[in-house]
């Protein structure tokens, strides 16, 4: 198969959707990889290293998206790469539809298959492709929280940790998934007094086992999360719905019990937030405040770390990529039902069912 990897051009945004290693094994397999010039530039990684292991280095993205039959991407499509994509392509990539009904109308008039790495799932029923991201941006989330909790950035002026003789931050974190599980390892390992919210009995019950009674954990309902805000000083949400919209869980007018200068960091933010004042930013303008508040809603928080976010997603995704270019899209699905899960555009609809009943188009 002819496999094309662009360069990302989201807003400061620097992963590359193929590292040389994951490049290397394709051609052994047999594929020729297009990457486009400069692709890696943004970890250090040069167009000789991969033209060393056997890719051809193409002067611009049309080129790549001209040669190739598959896509291989970090984030969603923008508008310019959209409209590059032909019938004959498959797009392998973030896509999170959910909340971008001009991504999905455009991938729609495409005609192009588009498989979403956030709904693939494994055989315990996981997501091991979102998974990746989650861990990276779980543990973000406490240092932009922390750095926005700071006066110079307009926050409360503490630190999560406290100090001697001064209590510390108090954190509250609504979703018990990877993303969750992740920020409350970083929460407490600065000290902070950190609460977990989750609909999950089973799943609050896994979380006080591992973290041995410093993680406390709490049943989520709105009344109980509204209840906990006047005190909170950063609140994660990490609540996740494959392929659906998040629900909101806290309101505009839940921002009115909360202290000046507190924070609000929103993970969910690829699929709509789940606070209702959350609007997408981005790392060169990451936040705002409302009432008070302050909001960090970056949409590809992972991508400030892209050395270390490149090599996690490639190590998830290339055994993937390696079944899709060896067997095509029937073979490769037909192998594995949770594969076929991260169908999300085919034919010029939308395939996943959550990710439709979201747009409206079921």
């Amino acid at each position: 198969m002819r496999i094309g990897i662009p360069k990302e051009i989201k807003t400061l945004e620097f992963r590359v959707g193929a590292t040389p290693g994951v490049v290397q094994r394709l051609v052994r397999e047999g594929h020729e990889v297009f990457v486009e010039a400069a692709a890696g530039a943004g970890i250090g990684l040069a167009d000789s290293v991969y033209a060393g292991v056997g890719a051809q280095v193409l002067p611009t993205a049309d080129a790549v998206f001209d040669a190739a039959e598959m896509i291989i991407k970090v984030k969603e499509p923008q508008a310019v790469e959209i409209a590059r994509l032909k019938p004959r392509h498959i797009l392998f990539t973030y896509l999170h539809l959910a909340a971008d009904p001009d991504q999905a109308k455009g991938l729609m008039a495409s005609g192009c298959t588009a498989i979403a790495y956030e709904t693939i799932t494994d055989r315990w029923g996981r997501l091991p492709l979102l998974a990746p991201m989650s861990q990276v941006a779980g543990r973000m989330s406490v240092d932009v929280g922390a750095i926005n909790l700071l006066k110079p950035a307009g926050g409360r002026g503490m630190l999560l940790g406290g100090a001697p003789g001064v209590l510390p931050a108090r954190v509250l974190i609504l979703g018990g998934g990877v993303a969750g599980k992740h920020a409350a390892q970083m929460a407490i390992g600065h000290g902070a007094d950190v609460t977990l919210y989750d609909i999950s009995a089973q799943r609050l019950e896994e979380l006080d086992d591992q973290f041995h009674g410093r993680l406390k954990t709490a049943y989520s309902t709105h009344d109980a999360v509204a209840e906990a805000l006047p005190t909170a000083d950063l609140v994660i949400g990490c609540v996740l719905i494959p392929g659906a919209r998040a629900p909101k869980l806290v309101t505009q007018a839940d921002l009115a019990n909360m202290k000046p200068g507190s924070v609000l960091v929103d993970v969910a933010i690829d699929q709509g937030g789940c606070f209702e004042t959350s609007h997408p930013t981005t790392h060169a303008d990451p936040t705002y405040v409302v009432d008070g508040v302050i909001h960090y809603c970056v949409a590809n928080m992972p991508g400030a770390a892209p050395l270390t976010s490149t090599y996690a997603l490639n190590a998830a995704t290339a055994p993937y990529i390696s079944d899709l270019a060896a067997k095509g899209v029937d073979g490769a699905f037909a192998d594995d039902p949770g594969f076929a899960a991260g169908l999300n555009v085919q034919g010029g609809h939308i395939t996943h069912v959550a990710a439709a009943k979201s747009l409206g188009f079921s």
